[in-house]
C-alpha cells in the first residue's frame, strides 16, 4: 500500500510521515532535503537554480515511485511527484524564474515520468493558511527557509487548492491543520488516525 502526503511548505508533511510510519509500522520515504545539492543555492538565486533544483527533486521523487511499487512494502511518502509539476515548477515559471524553454523540457521530462508510474492509493492533503505556514518554517529553523517570502507561499497555496480541487487519479483525504496540533496533542493525531482508518478500509 502506497500512502503519500501533499501540503505546501511547512504544513507537516515530514512530522506526520514519521508519526504515522511508527502508528502503522509502515516504512517512511522522506523528501531528499538534507543531501539536496541545490537548495541553498536556489533560495538565494532562485532564477539561476530553478530548473536544477526541480529536475532533482523530479529524479528524487521518480526513483522513489519505482522503488515503492517493487518493494510491495506498506509505505508512507513524504510529498508527491505530482507536486513539483503541478505547482512548483508552473509557480516558478510563472514568476519568471524558469524560463519558457526550461519549463517546457522539465514538462516533457515529467510527463513521461508520469506515464511509468501509478498515483499513491491514498494522497493526504495538508491543508494550511499562510500565517500557519510561516509561524512552522520559523519554528523548524531551517536556513535556507528563512528567506521564503509570504508572496512566494500565497502563490504555492492558490496551486495546490487547484490541484487539490481536480485531483481525479485516486483516493483523497482532506485534512485541515490550523486547529490541530498532532505532536503535542494524542487527541488530534487520534483523529487524523480515525480518517485515515476510514480511507484505507476503503481501499479494500
Amino acid at each position: 500500500m502506497h500512502i503519500a502526503i501533499a501540503g505546501n511548505i511547512g504544513a507537516g508533511k515530514t512530522t506526520l510521515t514519521q508519526m504515522l510510519s511508527r502508528h502503522y509500522k509502515w516504512e517512511a520515504q522522506l523528501e531528499d532535503v538534507v543531501d539536496n545539492p541545490y537548495l541553498d543555492d536556489f533560495y538565494n538565486q532562485m532564477e539561476r537554480w530553478s530548473f536544477n533544483l526541480q529536475v532533482y527533486f523530479l529524479n528524487s521523487r521518480f526513483r522513489q515511485v519505482l522503488q515503492i511499487r517493487e518493494s510491495g512494502k506498506d509505505i508512507v511518502q513524504d510529498r508527491t511527484i505530482y507536486e513539483d509539476a503541478n505547482i512548483f515548477a508552473p509557480n516558478l515559471h510563472a514568476m519568471g524564474l524558469m524560463n519558457n524553454r526550461d519549463f517546457s523540457n522539465y514538462k516533457a521530462l515529467f510527463d513521461l515520468m508520469e506515464s511509468l508510474v501509478q498515483a499513491p492509493d491514498l494522497l493526504i492533503y495538508l491543508r494550511s493558511d499562510i500565517s500557519n505556514l510561516v509561524k512552522q518554517i520559523h519554528k523548524r529553523g531551517r536556513e535556507y527557509e528563512i528567506s521564503i517570502s509570504i508572496d512566494y507561499l500565497s502563490r504555492l497555496n492558490e496551486r495546490y487548492e487547484a490541484w487539490i480541487h481536480n485531483y481525479d487519479k485516486g483516493k483523497l483525504l482532506v485534512i485541515d491543520v490550523d486547529d490541530l496540533d498532532f505532536v503535542e496533542n494524542p487527541e488530534d493525531f487520534g483523529e487524523i488516525i480515525e480518517k485515515i482508518d476510514r480511507e484505507i478500509n476503503g481501499l479494500f
